[in-house]
């Protein structure tokens, strides 16, 4: 805490205490004027706009000024020594008029008792930073894009990304990859073999949740504006990606793109043990033969390889069998409600968005004004259609019916079956008796 001006000497009874809050709503939320306590007297606050000037600054501090004059106040309580001006000059007029008026200000947030060249030093470092801060906050709320290099992709236009066609069908070819067989390191692979690009999987991951493919653009604070350029996919697209990413958060990272089905489901219900898939070859010849092994069974003797297409037969029975039951037998939320909750609320959002023009032009809105509602209401217009995509289909039992014929994943490949395995089940456990065993599901719902 510091303290500006010199100790005021009279009776605790006659001090009369006030505070000063600046809150600019581009870089930081609004606060609470209950933050200062009962003790204080008065509490004078402002809020900032996108463009401020000297004299039309801080009303309600300009106001504090002329109370001064003719109510003495003894201490002004302020967060930052910044909030009294946008340059130093301006504080230190401030703080002088203060000083005049015999008004010693406290500075809450600052720490120790630093020297007033420090203070000067620390509030330019502070004004420059504000003003920084406040310039990209600026750039936000016109939807324009964050500071840096275009995502691999795109590249900068006047006001917003755009296509760039030597690029961009590379990453839609990398979207198309991962959504045909949810394998994040497959869709990388073929990157490097098809157009010799080659990016890590971490590169890979951050091209599948970059918000910019999108269509959208994302800042540092977290908010979202949408449609504010040409997307690489479609949004229906993207909430597949989304969810194929959440349900292979898991599984280990190799076995999430394992070219075979069980690869990361199976364990052993004997030693619970995960299992890994071994290959076998006889002496000259080239068959090849899978079997499924614990990786880690503490047991002696060890439990025992299962052949892989046996266990795979038996999985596939067992789900034609289980699958429908299971999903009739669970509490499902009511999806529907949920969905036309969402939609309604969007739809609402969205008319209000339509009436800022016609709200500008009768005056009730100032165009500072407008462009931040604006921004507001995007911003809370991409929440709700995040939370939309996020929901499950609402014909789950139907997928049910469709998934529970046999020759639905006889005609599937390895890689196929994987992906619609892992839209089911979360472990296929092998349980093992005296000469036999058998499979048992584990369903995500």
């Amino acid at each position: 805490m510091t303290n500006f001006g010199d100790p005021v000497q009279e009776s605790p009874l006659l001090m009369k205490i006030v505070a000063y809050l600046y809150t600019d709503p581009l870089i930081e939320p609004s606060t609470d004027a209950s933050i200062w306590g009962w003790e204080i007297d008065q509490v004078y606050q402002d809020l900032g706009r996108q463009n401020t000037t000297a004299k039309g600054d801080r009303p309600h501090l300009q106001q504090l000024l002329k109370d001064c004059q003719t109510q003495p106040v003894s201490y002004l309580l302020v967060r930052r020594i910044e909030e009294l001006g946008d340059s130093v000059e301006i504080v230190s007029t401030r703080l002088a008029e203060l000083e005049a008026f015999g008004v010693r200000v406290i500075v809450t947030e600052a720490a120790g008792t630093p020297t007033p060249l420090q203070v000067l030093q620390e509030l330019e470092q502070n004004q420059r930073s504000r003003r920084i801060r406040q310039g990209h906050a600026r750039n936000r709320v016109k939807a324009l894009p964050p500071p840096g290099k275009a995502p691999y992709g795109y590249k900068r236009g006047k006001d917003r990304y755009v296509l760039d066609r030597s690029t961009a069908p590379i990453v839609k070819d990398f979207f198309e990859q991962f959504l045909l067989y949810g394998s994040l390191r497959g869709a990388v692979r073929y990157l490097e073999k098809r157009y010799s690009k080659k990016i890590s999987a971490s590169t890979g991951h951050r091209w599948l949740t970059n918000r910019v493919y999108r269509g959208d653009l994302e800042y540092q604070d977290g908010r979202v504006v949408l449609n504010t350029h040409i997307p690489i996919i479609a949004r229906e697209e993207a909430a597949q990606v989304d969810r194929l990413l959440r349900r292979n958060r898991p599984l280990q990272p190799r076995t999430a793109s394992a070219p075979r089905s069980l690869a990361g489901l199976a364990i052993c219900g004997e030693c619970q043990s995960p299992m890994t898939i071994t290959q076998v070859t006889k002496p000259r010849s080239s068959q090849e033969y899978l079997y499924l092994r614990p990786t880690a069974c503490p047991k002696r003797p060890k439990c025992s390889a299962i052949a892989y297409d046996q266990v795979l037969e038996k999985t596939i029975t067992a789900i034609c069998q289980e699958l429908p039951r299971a999903v009739s037998q669970t509490n499902l939320p009511p999806i529907e409600g949920i969905k036309r909750g969402l939609e309604g609320a969007i739809a609402g959002k969205q008319q209000v968005l339509d009436q800022i023009p016609t709200l500008l032009e009768q005056g009730i809105f100032d165009a500072e004004t407008a462009t931040l509602r604006t921004y507001n209401l995007q911003t809370e217009l991409a929440q709700l259609q995040d939370k939309l995509a996020q929901l499950p289909p609402v014909n789950l039992v139907a997928i049910a019916q469709t998934v529970s014929i046999p020759q639905f994943w006889l005609d599937l490949s390895e890689s196929e079956r994987r992906f619609y395995f892992r839209e089911f089940l979360r472990q296929v456990q092998l349980i093992r008796h005296e000469t036999d065993w058998r499979v048992q599901l584990v369903f995500i719902f």
